[in-house]
This record gives C-alpha cells, structure tokens and sequence, in this order.
C-alpha cells in the first residue's frame, strides 16, 4: 500500500479497503506514514465522509493499534459511557458507582478537558493521592474489587488515535464526523467493552450545538460500534445550560458527593444520570425493562450502596479513606470568593453555556495550550438554572478564584451569559431523545 495513492484514492472520493486502512493505520504509528500524509488523509476525509464499512475498518485498526483489555475473568457484563462533553458534566462521577452497585462493571476510561468543556481526568486529579493513570495491575484490582475505576488513558491504548488526533487538533479537520467516530470508539473497543452507552450532547454549551449534528454524530457512533462488534445505543441530551450547577474541578467533585450521599442532587443532572444508568443496567443485561432499570438505578442511589462504591473506588486508587465522609476537607479550595449579582429582577430565561465554561477557562481550570496545568481549586459553584426566579442583587452564581482580579473578570463574564426576562421560560427536557440500531 502507497501512502500517496492511499490518499488519492480517498481525495478522489472513491471507497476505501479494510486491508488497505489498517496498513495506513500501522504506518501511522510506526512512521512510515509520515505526518503530511496522514493530515491529507484526514483534509480528504473531512471533505469526502467515510461510508459505515470505511469508519468500522478505521476504527477496528485504531483499537488494534495498541493494547487490547480483556475482562473475561470478571463474573458480571462490563460496560461504559461516554460523553460528548459540555459544561457542570460531572455524570461519569456518579454514574459508574451507580451502575457497579447494580451489579456491572464499569473500567470507564475518560480524558481531560478539551476547549471550554471540563474532562472527567482532570476532576478526579482534584482529589488527593488519586492515582488517575495507574498500571495496568491496579486498574484491573480497583474494577474487580470496587465494580468501578474512572481513570485516564494508558500511554499503549489506541496508540494511532493518540497521533491522528494531534495532526487533527492543528489542521482544522476535528469536526470531520467518521474522524470523530474511530477517535472515540477505538478506545472503547480496546477497553474491552460488552456494551456502551454514549451521551450525545446538544445546545449552546456543546461541541455539536445544533440537534441535527448531534443526531448525525450519535447514529454514525452507534451504526459504527455496532459494525464493530459493540452494543452501542445514545442519549441526545440537552447542554443549553450547565448540567450541574457546579463547573470546575474540586466543586465538581464536591457537587458529584453532594449528589451521591442525597446532601444535593440539582434536577437536570439527576434525571440525565439516571437516563444514562438505565441505559447501561439495561444494557448489560441486568433488568427487563427500561422502568426496571430505572427502578434498580434510583434503588442503589437511594440506599447509598453508590455512595459507598464511589467511596471504595476512590481509597482503592489511592486517595483518602475518609473521602466520601468529608469531601471538604480533603478538596483543594481557592482563596477568594465571589457571588454574581444580577443587576436586574425577573426570570432566568437563557444561559449561553460555552461562556461559562469559557469563564473557567479564564479562572485557570482548563487549558489554552494542551501543555497548560490546570488549576484544581477554582471553579463556578451555585449556578441558577434556566427559569429561577432573581431579584437585583441575588447571586446569579458564586465564583472561586485564585485573585480578587480573576474573580471579577469571571463574574463579569458570567453576568454577561446569564439572560434575564420577564416571564418564567418553559422547561427543556435534558433527555430529548434516544438512538439505537
């Protein structure tokens, strides 16, 4: 296989063999492909699509690029969630440990943040003495022992992933849908999956902000994954507003404890987790039907045999024992606080989500640069939703920061995105639809 005709043959529009994708692929991490090439690769596949065939040889050779687990030694299903990401999306947080005390296993590999939106990887490095890239022996232990481990990527999982993004990231051809498909899905195919469940998002604060494109992108994930051998189904979900009424690191985790042990649980955040428990416990096998998934879903939240799994989860990856007990007093806090003052009465009827997130951004707790170190401590905490009743002067929102100067920035930012009316707005529903073969 010639790179050069390879690549021809794709600019050209014509189809693509399985054979000669994954001789690609291998030349991408050997070398032999050399960087140009692969980002003509991916200009001509941005422009051209990929038919279904294309994207299952693509992303089967990416997961084979590397490490493949196996969790056959394990005595329950294994499954997994992925988000498209957004905004207070802390769910993997709470979701895991819910669905491990239904009785699955959940190896949920996730990643840092990426533009304005936060990264699972990067909340969890909040927490004190948590190892979130261990060895492949301790991942296997923390699953086994506790049902659950959230961590991130190993160096050898889906190593062609790793260098096609990069090339990716710097020529403007992210937002190609096969691209994003092998991307997310080779790694969830070398985690040794039974079953997936992916959260779609769609609004103001998501990478795909029109329904259409996310619909797009959920049924090429699901059509692909399925291809591939994986039980894939999706949530379309809404980001116009934070999910959680947290947005940062620490008080991410600090919300996603709050949530676990009942001390409080923000509605749309609650039922979107939920959705995607059932989903999963469905998914795995565990209940007849979708309203006995959800019945087995709230039963585990309820009785806080999630709340102890998450718990177990963390102390067996390395942080505190006494963690679920007294969150606060292990997380890393900022020195200033703030609250946002709304500077007039009424409703609150629009949020422009991606500023917020921007504004964490901004407040140090995500990256301008992937080599930037982000700031655990600072966030956005007490976020008002979409339809709360303001008088001038109440908090729109509490901000953490690092300096009076940081904090003021963030607060103007904030009072920008938030939209004050007259009339309460109606209610969106945070799960608009679902996608399944």
């Amino acid at each position: 296989m010639l790179p050069a005709e390879f690549i021809r043959r794709k600019r050209d529009g014509r189809s693509l063999p399985a054979d000669e994708i994954a001789a690609f692929v291998e030349g991408i991490v050997s070398g032999s492909v050399s960087e140009g090439q692969a980002a003509a690769f991916a200009m001509a596949a941005f422009f051209n699509g990929m038919s279904r065939e294309e994207a299952v040889a693509l992303t089967l050779a990416m997961r084979d690029s590397g490490d493949v687990l196996e969790w056959s030694d394990l005595p329950g299903p294994v499954t997994d969630k992925h988000s498209t990401g957004g905004v207070g999306d802390n769910v993997s947080l709470m979701l895991a440990p819910i669905v491990a005390s239904c009785g699955a296993y959940v190896p949920m590999i996730s990643g840092r943040g990426l533009g304005h939106t936060g990264g699972t990887l990067d909340k969890v490095d909040s927490i004190p003495g948590y190892v979130s890239q261990p060895d492949n022996a301790l991942f296997r232990k923390a699953v086994r022992e506790t049902g659950c481990a959230i961590i991130g990527q190993t160096a050898n999982l889906a190593p062609a992933d790793k260098r096609l993004y990069a090339i990716r990231d710097v020529t403007a051809t992210v937002e190609s849908i096969p691209l994003i498909t092998a991307s997310i899905l080779s790694k969830k195919l070398a985690a040794g999956l039974q079953s997936l469940v992916l959260d779609v998002k769609a609004g103001n604060g998501a990478f795909m902000a029109r329904a259409r494109d996310a619909s797009a992108l959920a049924k090429s994930l699901v059509g692909v994954a399925n291809g591939a051998g994986l039980k894939t189904s999706a949530l379309i979900t809404d980001m116009d507003e934070p999910l959680a009424s947290a947005a940062g690191n620490a008080v991410e985790v600090e919300n996603a404890v709050d949530f676990l042990t009942g001390r409080r649980r923000d509605r749309r955040l609650e039922e979107v987790t939920l959705a995607l428990a059932a989903e999963m416990v469905g998914a795995a096998g565990l209940a007849g039907s979708n309203s006995d998934a959800v019945r087995r879903a709230r039963e585990a939240l309820d009785s806080g045999r999630a709340a102890e799994t998450f718990g177990r989860m963390v102390h067996a990856l390395g942080g505190p024992s006494g963690f679920l007990e007294d969150c606060r007093a292990f997380l890393p806090k900022a020195d200033v606080e703030i609250a946002v003052e709304a500077d007039r009465g009424g409703y609150v009827a629009a949020i422009a989500t991606r500023d917020i997130g921007i504004a964490v951004v901004g407040l140090g707790g995500g990256r301008r640069k992937p080599e930037d170190t982000v700031d655990h401590t600072v966030g956005i905490t007490d976020l008002l939703p979409v339809g709360a009743e303001v008088a001038r002067g109440d908090a729109l929102a509490l901000v953490r920061a690092r300096s009076k100067a940081d904090a003021e920035a963030a607060a103007a930012a904030i009072r920008a995105a938030y939209s004050l009316g007259d009339a309460r707005p109606t209610r969106r529903k945070p799960v608009m639809r679902r996608v399944a073969e």
